[in-house]
């Protein structure tokens, strides 16, 4: 009697074991390998990991009682806005520095634009991420008069050939497609961050560490002490662009934005696609990639925002509130440079 109860206990024990072995199996089984591994990536972009101050470093003694009180240095989701006098480059270079960091820059400079492009690498070589490794992306339509420019140790720059365009707006759409492209097929895993710069602008300050995050919003300079009911946001529901009347927290630059290389993908990636529908649907958001953008960051808020320093307009006397001028658009005949107008 006992000897058969142990062998009934036995059997169950290893229909058990049986059953577990499947369930396990079958679980695995179902979930795709493609992903479990976007859902790691996801993991891993919004991972925040805390600064390492290197020992003894000396530096001025941070304070939460002064600083700016002329503007607001962090969003209603707790996300920084950086202005000058809110970051302290002592600090932060010496800790980002010790991360070994690869940055991207992406620049477009097709057609008449191809004459802006000396100006932008000669200030870039000044100010854009001084010291670091730094890999510019140009794409033209005219790959032969890209200028030579000298840049220093760690600094390089590569040249992609792109059609022309008949309109300007077709070359503003397809800078998502190639930013998507060019994150796939070069900058995993050999690029920390990219940032997607205009290159009708000129570097005239220091552009730094400060503005490293994992989504990066500029905040256009044009609209930022405008109540949200102005802003040229797409107003027409047909568009994936569409931001409602009473929606929408700030109006951010299609000229600069930029983010770790895994988020600035999704963004590429998610208004490539919505560019495509809005042409199945016959229509082309008010101002192409930067209305996108726009609606993009609305709903995935941006992780860290720089102030209108980082991309301000020649055309514009400065505000008081614009303690230096880092990055800025040139005065130009949009007649003369544009296929069309």
């Amino acid at each position: 009697m006992n000897s058969l109860n142990f062998k009934s206990v036995t059997v169950i024990v290893l229909l058990g074991l049986l059953l577990g072995v499947m369930y396990t199996y079958k679980t695995y089984r179902v979930c795709d390998p493609c992903e479990l591994t976007v859902r790691s990536a996801v993991t891993i972009i919004t991972q925040e990991v805390h600064p390492v101050s290197p020992d003894h470093l000396k530096y001025k003694q941070p304070s939460i009682i002064n600083g700016r009180k002329d503007v607001v240095t962090v969003t209603p989701w707790l996300s920084p806005v950086v202005w000058e006098g809110t970051f302290d480059p002592d600090l932060l270079n010496p800790i980002y520095k010790a991360q070994n960091l690869s940055i991207a820059a992406s620049v477009f400079a097709v057609g008449k634009y191809i004459k802006f492009l000396r100006d932008f690498l000669e200030t870039a070589e000044l100010h854009f991420f001084v010291g670091f490794n730094v890999h510019i992306y140009v794409f033209t339509d005219q790959p032969k008069v890209v200028p030579q420019v000298k840049m220093a140790a760690g600094r390089q720059l590569s040249v992609r050939s792109v059609p022309s365009a008949k309109r300007w707006q077709e070359i503003s759409a397809r800078r998502m497609e190639l930013i998507q492209e060019l994150i796939e097929a070069e900058l995993h895993g050999s690029n920390d961050y990219i940032f997607c710069l205009d290159v009708d602008s000129k570097f005239h300050g220091h552009w730094g560490v400060e503005s490293l995050g994992g989504l990066v919003a500029v905040i256009h300079p044009g609209y930022y002490k405008d109540d949200r009911s102005v802003f040229p946001y797409e107003r027409r529901p047909l568009s994936t662009a569409y931001i409602a009347p009473g929606e929408g927290d700030f109006y951010y630059c299609g000229g600069a934005f930029g983010g770790h290389v895994g988020e600035v993908q999704q963004l590429a990636k998610t208004c490539r696609q919505n560019f495509r529908d809005d042409a199945e649907r016959g229509i082309e958001a008010a101002w192409q990639e930067e209305s996108h953008l726009n609606r993009y960051m609305w709903i995935n808020k941006p992780s860290k925002i720089l102030s209108p320093e980082y991309l301000w307009q020649d055309f514009k006397s400065r505000e008081p509130e614009i303690h230096i001028i880092r990055f800025s658009g040139v005065v130009k005949n949009y007649a003369e440079i544009r296929p069309n107008v």
